[in-house]
């Protein structure tokens, strides 16, 4: 009888520590995951920043370049798509993200165009309110670039978490499920061309 009580003491002792361990590593992957979504959340919060500014910027420059409608247009244009997706962070997908970031680029271009006429424009280039909307735009820009280095590092960490031995266990009984990343957009490996 004792050896029974103390095999019976055995299972439940192991049966306790694996219900411990499923719940803590539940928690875990739920913390992770909440982290990942986050992180989408200032990569977005940072888009929309950029989105904030451009109309200013659109305004300031039209003020001295009001023949230059099609390349206005083409902004304004680019950032009514890119702010009209939106993408939920507990669904984003490979294909959701690069349609995402696509409607970004096309934003990032057109802003290009825009910032290459200010140099036809020597008096708009020493505007103070040009001066300062640009420096915010620039710094926009590298808020972007930091905010989605911290998504797909996020993003990384939960994936491996995910895939490790045992906590895949725990993942696969919940659906916990791996987390695109951002990936460099299609050319962004060719140094780009500067003609004078």
């Amino acid at each position: 009888m004792n050896k029974k009580l103390i095999t019976i003491g055995a299972i439940v002792a192991f049966v306790a520590l694996l219900v411990m361990w499923s719940v803590s590593s539940y928690n875990s992957l739920v913390t992770m995951d909440e982290s990942v979504s986050t992180s989408w959340g200032n990569v977005e919060n940072q888009y929309q920043r950029r989105a904030d500014l451009i109309p200013n910027l659109v305004n300031t420059v039209k003020g001295y370049a009001a023949h230059e409608k099609s390349t206005f247009q083409a902004v304004v244009e680019a950032r009514s798509k890119a702010t009209q997706m939106t993408i939920d962070a507990d669904n984003l997908t490979p294909e959701k993200i690069a349609a995402y970031q696509k409607a970004q680029g096309e934003v990032g271009a057109a802003l290009s165009r825009l910032l290459a006429i200010t140099e036809a424009y020597p008096e708009l280039k020493a505007n103070q309110n040009f001066q300062e909307l640009q420096a915010q735009l620039e710094g926009t820009e590298n808020r972007i670039s930091v905010e989605r280095k911290r998504f797909n590092d996020t993003a990384k960490e939960f994936n491996t978490k995910i895939r490790k031995f045992p906590t895949n266990i725990v993942a696969g009984m919940f659906g916990f499920e791996k987390r695109p990343y951002f990936e460099a957009e299609e050319g962004a490996n060719k140094a780009p061309e500067v003609k004078f």
